[in-house]
């Protein structure tokens, strides 16, 4: 994917989600421990965390589906706590789960979600028609869900989320498991809706789509362990970062000596080679030449990177699980 250029400028927007230490708690559990932030109108802003981070459940409060344990905020003009109900009406929601009928047509389906949310009959016939128009379905209204493309369903379910324009759109997990143009003519569609005025909170695995947001917070364990826009995350990696490629059949080998080095602080696999990270006076260049030729791996090509956001989100995730953290 090509680098994108989004709408967004802070000092020119009004915020549309505040939060201040929002928790929740499931009995002695706590998912959401304390987290604060704030999103600006046309902002593309992205939810980063491993799995049981506490992504889910602070979205699900952001909707109004759960009451946060503690804390306070507003979506859309609504406080969290009182006004839950009116925050429903402002926002579309697509889920990690394909959340549409099968065996009903793309405009059927359409058609289901309009009256959901109480569209009159004039306006929601002219909204699915601007809405399969703006998704690139128009000529495929008439098929049955099903026989959609994964790709076409996940446009099919934005389209859904958006039919009752709400200026906030929460997208959990929207190019799953699609391939990469489907991927990238999503994020396409996502930053025609920015540059409309609509904000969209988006959460992904894919750290290249990261890289696209306007900012990004990273949670760990249910704490906000760093915020900023994909340039400043990056910059917060203080480790000096070293690419390696082996010979490709070594590769293996190349991890395991990596790993044995004392000094280094982390080693993870990069493609066809190694990030490997060491403090700014450590001569790491030298240390890992000398474990690798140890080891007999062969070494195509050794030099200093500028750290990626996978590195960063490694570093940041290290950092703030650390006893010292």
């Amino acid at each position: 994917m090509g680098a994108l250029t989004g709408p967004f400028a802070t000092a020119q927007m009004q915020p549309i989600i505040e939060v201040q230490g929002l928790t929740k708690d499931f009995g002695r559990f706590r998912a959401v421990d304390g987290v604060s932030f704030t999103v600006f109108q046309g902002e593309i802003f992205g939810f980063l965390g491993p799995n049981g981070a506490g992504k889910s459940t602070t979205i699900r409060m952001l909707l109004g589906l759960l009451r946060p344990s503690g804390g306070s905020g507003r979506v859309a003009g609504y406080d969290l706590v009182r006004e839950q109900a009116r925050i429903k009406a402002k926002v579309g929601y697509m889920s990690q789960r394909f959340s549409l009928y099968e065996d009903l047509t793309a405009e059927e389906n359409l058609e289901f979600f309009g009256g959901v949310y109480g569209l009159p009959e004039g306006r929601l016939r002219a909204r699915i028609a601007e809405v399969l128009e703006l998704v690139g379905l128009t000529e495929r209204r008439r098929d049955l869900t099903r026989t959609l493309a994964l790709g076409l369903r996940q446009r099919l379910a934005l389209a859904s989320a958006m039919l009752h324009e709400p200026p906030l759109l929460f997208l959990d997990e929207p190019t799953s498991g699609v391939d990469p143009i489907s991927r990238r003519t999503f994020w396409d569609l996502i930053y025609g809706l920015a540059a409309r005025g609509v904000t969209v909170l988006v959460t992904t695995h894919y750290l290249d789509e990261a890289e696209f947001c306007d900012r990004l917070i990273l949670i760990s364990q249910g704490r906000l362990i760093a915020q900023g826009t994909p340039r400043e995350l990056k910059g917060r990696v203080t480790d000096c970062l070293l690419a390696v490629y082996p010979d490709p059949e070594r590769l293996s080998e190349a991890l395991a000596a990596a790993r044995e080095i004392p000094q280094a602080t982390e080693v993870a696999v990069f493609g066809a080679g190694l990030h490997v990270a060491f403090p700014p006076e450590v001569p790491g260049e030298a240390l890992l030449s000398q474990a690798l030729t140890a080891r007999g791996v062969t070494i195509r090509q050794l030099r200093p990177v500028a750290p990626t956001l996978e590195d960063a989100f490694i570093a940041l995730t290290r950092r703030a699980s650390s006893p010292s953290a």
